[in-house]
């Protein structure tokens, strides 16, 4: 007997552990045909922003096999098929980066981390500036003390940068909650203390990173393009009374 899933927020585990769940996987197929460099959408909290980012980050990357994850979709009815596990994927989320200053910081690094941790073996043979570059940017990730984000502009950006020098191949990223950090600052009047860092760390990977394929964010606030990154002119935003993607999140028919 299906279950009904309750907070559950990993696309995987709503397969595997034999949860109720509409199918949305059409969505890969129009964020490829679209083909845009960076795309915002914004939705209100619990419009299923978060399962449909691991369900995009499930079915790209490059390290996993998600063929029978999504057996019997939709998207595998098309050629897209075609499509899984082909990228190198960044997935971050920041949806717990809330409350004080200590806890967005933690969860910013720790999310940074954890995708180091993930692909460190493309750093096994750095040498030069790179190798200098990346235990530079190791010491700043490690110290786990320290409470700001001074440092971290190019954290992702030179990740993306070995991943592609070790597999030859372009970088997806998906970031989820990618405003949470800002609102809970603004909110916590801290803001100016994590704005120019994640700012900077947003900037570098989605608009000046050579190695980015694709790039997809999703948030409560349309604010990034307007106050954030301003100067992101290969940003799409897609809000709630947008047409594109809108069936893909909250309410359907189904």
């Amino acid at each position: 007997m299906k279950k009904i899933p309750i907070r559950t927020k990993s696309f995987s585990r709503l397969v595997e552990g034999n949860y109720y769940f509409v199918d949305k996987t059409l969505m890969i197929k129009e964020f490829l045909d679209r083909g845009t460099d960076v795309t915002l959408i914004t939705r209100p909290r619990r419009f299923g922003k978060t399962i449909n980012m691991s369900m995009m980050a499930e079915f790209f990357d490059i390290t996993k096999d998600s063929k029978e994850i999504f057996k019997g979709t939709k998207i595998m009815e098309t050629p897209y098929v075609a499509e899984i596990n082909q990228y190198l994927t960044i997935f971050i989320s920041f949806a717990n980066a809330k409350r004080d200053k200590e806890t967005v910081v933690s969860t910013i690094r720790t999310q940074i981390q954890n995708q180091w941790d993930k692909y460190d073996f493309v750093f096994e043979n750095l040498k030069g500036f790179k190798k200098t570059n990346h235990e530079r940017l190791y010491e700043v990730l490690a110290d786990n003390n320290k409470n700001n984000l001074k440092g971290i502009d190019d954290a992702i950006s030179f990740l993306m940068e070995i991943m592609e020098d070790y597999y030859g191949k372009e970088v997806m990223v998906f970031i989820d909650e990618y405003d949470t950090p800002f609102v809970e600052a603004h909110t916590g009047g801290f803001y100016d203390e994590v704005r120019g860092g994640l700012a900077g760390l947003l900037h570098n990977s989605l608009k000046t990173s050579t190695s980015l394929k694709y790039a997809m964010l999703t948030g409560i606030q349309r604010v990034a393009k307007e106050n954030i990154f301003s100067d992101l002119n290969n940003l799409d935003v897609y809000t709630v009374i947008d047409n594109d993607y809108s069936e893909y999140f909250g309410f359907s028919i189904e």
